[in-house]
């Protein structure tokens, strides 16, 4: 039986979704900001405030959690002030924006992986493959299958493949920098999701394993996407020697979530 003092694996995401909430990251932005200053502490809140031109209490309360005007004229104010880059402005932007409602995501989802599959198949000079929000595979072309066997399987999930398997820490050669790469997408998606079971599941999943839990405690760090990532790659059965690919990602119109991803040698 399990200790009574201990958490329940149930709560396990929720709370490591800290690291998700817009405050935790205002923090973390203000430290990192102050660091990129040449301080030894992080951007006082004061500061921040003034270089928005608002108030100090006003931004005290937005760090805080508590419910204020986040204009997108305000949004682009405080990305300013904390000198954001794209990932975490883009991040910033979706707590005020949104693309489209869950419910309206869902009509017509068949037809349009229909249609994307065909591109895909399509694609014959390199791995191609379209992904969803939470990373589960919906097409791909043969070489994709060729050079990752894993996609065929029911319920192919390329995050879980990455940060779970085995076979990902032999066949990526720099496993831990692209772990903790990945991480910083679910964390990005998890800004964008936070609701969301299924990316809860993946993280609560992940975080089981030491070396993923090290890697997602080390800080709130977010990518939007890996457009023009590189890969180092070990594949046997594909080459003898390393192969080394670039990730070229183009997001489907009407299909918000989805991606289109091709593995391009260098």
């Amino acid at each position: 039986m399990a200790d009574s003092n201990e958490p329940d694996i149930a709560d396990f995401a929720d709370f490591q979704l800290e690291f998700a909430d817009l405050p935790a990251l205002l923090r973390a932005w203000r430290a990192e900001a102050g660091a990129k200053l040449g301080r030894a502490k992080p951007l006082p809140q004061k500061e921040v405030a003034h270089r928005m031109g608002v108030s100090e209490r006003w931004y005290r309360a937005l760090e805080s959690g508590a419910q204020v005007p986040l204009t997108l004229d305000t949004l682009m104010g405080l990305a300013d002030a904390l000198d954001l880059g794209p990932d975490e402005r883009t991040a910033l932007y979706w707590y005020r924006l949104a693309d489209v409602t869950d419910e309206d995501q869902s009509k017509g989802e068949d037809g349009r992986v229909a249609r994307l599959k065909d591109f895909v198949d399509a694609q014959t000079a390199f791995p191609v493959y379209l992904i969803d929000h939470a990373w589960n595979i919906l097409a791909y072309n043969t070489l994709m299958a060729n050079w990752f066997p894993w996609v065929r399987e029911p319920r192919a999930n390329l995050m879980r493949w990455v940060l779970e398997t085995p076979d990902s820490r032999e066949q990526i050669i720099d496993w831990r920098q692209q772990a903790s790469l990945y991480l910083a997408q679910l964390r990005f998606t998890l800004v964008r999701r936070p609701d969301d079971p299924t990316l809860k599941d993946l993280l609560t999943s992940a975080l089981l394993d030491p070396a993923c839990r090290e890697l997602w405690d080390a800080g709130p760090r977010i990518i939007a996407f890996r457009q023009g990532g590189k890969f180092r790659l070990t594949l046997p059965h594909v080459s003898q020697t390393e192969l080394v690919v670039t990730s070229q990602v183009l997001l489907p119109a009407y299909y918000p979530g989805a991606r289109f991803v091709a593995l391009i040698p260098v």
